[in-house]
Formats: structure tokens, C-alpha cells, sequence
């Protein structure tokens, strides 16, 4: 077996497993994808994962983990300091929500591989995966929810909850980047990914308020 780092790629064993499982997951889903076929692409051995993770599950788990606790921890430290420097500005809010999730999807360390991914945890019936994803980030979802109703004080719990949902589908689609509107020619991607930005918080600010009673 080869020691050797993949060009552009983490050299520790660890990473390289998740390196290789996040793309095979982008590429074939979670059902599809064998834990030999991780081990082909990422050149260890299987006791190399049983060593790091312990079975296929926890795999899963850590891929997640290793993007998505950076990002919640970011939104949240953005949500904070929006409450306490803009308070009651819902936009402020969405921004503090949508901006560092494509800031990920900008990431050229395998940020679009990783996109791919969260699509396969939407369309794949994974209960487990969904499970693990409500315990470890449902508390950012809630104080989320929390800080848009302080902004829109007149909109239903079920509403908000509905329209949170769809904010999510939005972003997930923002994130991926095959819409109708790809970046331009001679537009670099940070300014590309800012207006995404700015536009999808114009969006869902009017959507989120549509109906409010206060």
C-alpha cells in the first residue's frame, strides 16, 4: 500500500478516507457506495476505517461533521453578532444563515463534492443519517427560528417552520450551482457567490414575511 499523499490531497490516513468517501458519496450515494470501494480510492486498507470510524455508518457521520460543524459554528457566531448589532433585522439574520453555507460550497477543497452530498441525504432515505443530522444541528435550526420570529413577530410557528424548510431547499440549490443563473464571464467566483447571496436573502426576506400579521 501507498504512503505517498494524492496530489492536492491530505496526506493523513484519516483524511484521505474522508476525501475518498465524500466523493464516492457525491458520485453514487450512500447505499451504493462500499466501504472496499473508499478503501480503492483513498489506497488503505480496511482496517484503516475500522481503526478511524468503526463501521460505515460513522464514516458517513464524519463527513458531515468535518464541514458541517465549522459552518454551524460560524453561522452561529454570525447570528450572535447580528442579534446584538442589528436587532430585529431579518435580513441580517438570513445573511447570517445563508452567507457561510456558500462560503462551503465555494471551498475548492472538495466544498462541491460535499454539496452533492447533502442532495444525496435529501433524496436518499437514510433515517439514521437524518437522525444524526437533527441531533448535532438541530439546535442551530431552532435558534435560527428563534431569531426570525423575534423579526417577524406576527408569523405562526407552523408558518415559520414551513417557510425555513423552503429556505433550506433554496439554499441547497444556491449552493449546487446549477440553476438558471451561472456565474458569468469575467465575474470571479467571490463576487458570484456574494450576489447568489444578496439575492436569495432579498428572496427569502419577502417570502418570510409574506402574510405576517405584526
Amino acid at each position: 500500500m501507498s504512503t505517498a499523499p494524492w496530489p492536492g490531497k491530505p496526506f493523513s490516513t484519516k483524511e484521505r478516507i474522508l476525501g475518498a468517501a465524500e466523493e464516492l458519496f457525491a458520485q453514487q450515494g450512500f447505499g451504493a457506495t462500499s466501504l472496499r470501494q473508499v478503501t480503492s480510492r483513498a489506497d488503505v486498507n480496511i482496517a484503516a476505517v475500522n481503526y478511524h470510524f468503526g463501521s460505515k455508518e460513522n464514516l458517513v457521520n464524519e463527513v458531515f461533521r468535518r464541514r458541517m460543524d465549522d459552518m454551524s459554528a460560524e453561522r452561529l457566531l454570525r447570528l450572535n453578532a447580528a442579534r446584538s448589532e442589528r436587532p430585529g433585522e431579518l435580513e441580517a439574520v438570513l445573511a447570517a444563515f445563508v452567507e457561510p453555507a456558500l462560503a462551503l460550497a465555494g471551498d475548492r477543497a472538495g466544498g462541491g463534492a460535499f454539496i452533492r452530498v447533502i442532495a444525496r441525504a435529501y433524496a436518499e432515505q437514510n433515517d439514521r443519517l437524518r437522525a444524526f443530522l437533527s441531533e448535532r444541528y438541530g439546535h442551530v435550526q431552532r435558534e435560527f427560528a428563534r431569531a426570525i420570529a423575534d423579526c417577524v413577530p406576527g408569523l405562526g410557528k407552523e408558518q415559520l417552520y414551513w417557510r425555513l424548510d423552503f429556505l433550506g431547499g433554496a439554499l441547497t440549490y444556491a449552493m449546487a450551482d446549477f440553476g438558471l443563473i451561472r456565474r458569468p464571464n469575467g465575474v470571479d467566483e467571490a463576487t458570484h457567490r456574494r450576489r447568489a447571496a444578496e439575492e436569495l436573502i432579498r428572496f427569502a426576506a419577502a417570502g418570510i414575511r409574506s402574510g405576517d400579521a405584526g
